[in-house]
């Protein structure tokens, strides 16, 4: 038997400033609210969970500097949805970004994330344990049971699940108690787990259509071709002849090897340079916006606004 609220999710806190506030209710009265106070930062972390089947948890938070954590979580499977972050995983390393819906297994190796400062925590996840997903499903659906760790590990992370999305805004914003706000939770959870599995057959049906190696090496060069010039306008026919395809092979071919459309994949680059600019140099958002390929600073705000959860102005005094 696993809490892993108790357990693992509370010494983590305990140790980085985050103190229980059990009378705060903010983000529901079934749950328990933690606050982060002094000098670590300011903000809140809310986390609800049935014992050894799942547990819910809500970031809202900021450090007042960068901060490294490490925590090794037990056997779980898990999903969420940052709208605002910026550090780095380090194991391995990749970057943490806004508008990323991210899958986890658990019980591998230990966790280290290097959480920039100044940049708000806002996300939103569910972890469920051995308990639900081998277990209470394998006896509720015992003739049609899969067991989804294969689901979520093909997940990994993507910018382009909106359907999850959607589900975890309606958990972060509900406020139900009692037994009302227990079938909600756990309604939400088997919701959740429906979507990662129903994502990762239509992934299995996708791959069948296997790319030749030829193809995938042409994919590679296309995306070598995008990272050195995203700031420019690159035409999907201009790409098409870099890989040698016709355009519908290109974005079938591209979205198979990235899970994400070209224009999402060049908007994704642009800004992981825009907030680098934004914190390291002095140029005005204007002149980030061109310098990252938009020639318009109001559609960049829009477009930056979307992927951090902040206006460029906002990011730049909070990280500078």
């Amino acid at each position: 038997m696993t809490d892993v609220i108790e357990e693992v999710y509370a010494p983590i806190l305990t140790q980085n400033g985050f103190v229980p506030r059990p009378e705060n209710k903010r983000f529901g009265a079934m749950g328990l609210c933690w606050e982060l106070i002094g000098e670590h930062g300011a903000g809140y972390y809310w986390t609800y969970g049935q014992r050894d089947l799942f547990d819910i948890k809500i970031h809202d938070f900021y450090f007042n500097q960068d901060m490294m954590i490490e925590f090794r979580l037990p056997a779980c499977l898990s999903i969420t949805y940052y709208e605002s972050v910026s550090g780095e995983e380090l194991s391995p390393c990749r970057p943490l970004s806004a508008g990323c819906t991210k899958a986890f297994v658990g019980g591998d190796a230990p966790c280290r994330v290097l959480i920039h400062g100044g940049i708000p925590v806002r996300c939103i996840g569910i972890e469920i344990m051995p308990a639900y997903y081998e277990d209470y499903l394998r006896r509720q659906y015992p003739g049609e049971y899969v067991n989804p760790l294969a689901a979520f590990q093909t997940l990994d992370q993507t910018e382009h699940f909106p359907e999850m999305v959607r589900l975890l805004d309606q958990v972060k914003n509900y406020r139900g108690n009692g037994i009302a706000a227990k079938l909600f939770y756990e309604g939400k959870v088997a919701e959740a787990v429906s979507l990662v599995v129903e994502r990762h057959k239509g992934h299995l049906q996708s791959t069948k259509l296997q790319l030749a190696d030829r193809d995938r090496k042409q994919i590679e060069t296309v995306t070598a071709y995008i990272n050195d010039h995203y700031p420019c306008e690159l035409p999907l026919e201009q790409l098409a002849k870099i890989a040698c395809m016709g355009t519908t092979k290109l974005k079938t071919s591209f979205r198979i090897v990235h899970d994400c459309t070209i224009t999402e994949y060049i908007q994704q680059r642009r800004m992981s340079q825009a907030q680098y600019l934004l914190s390291g140099t002095d140029l005005t958002i204007g002149q980030v916006a061109q310098t990252v390929g938009y020639k318009s600073a109001s559609r960049f705000a829009e477009l930056f606004k979307k992927n951090t959860g902040l206006q460029p102005g906002e990011y730049r005094k909070i990280s500078g």
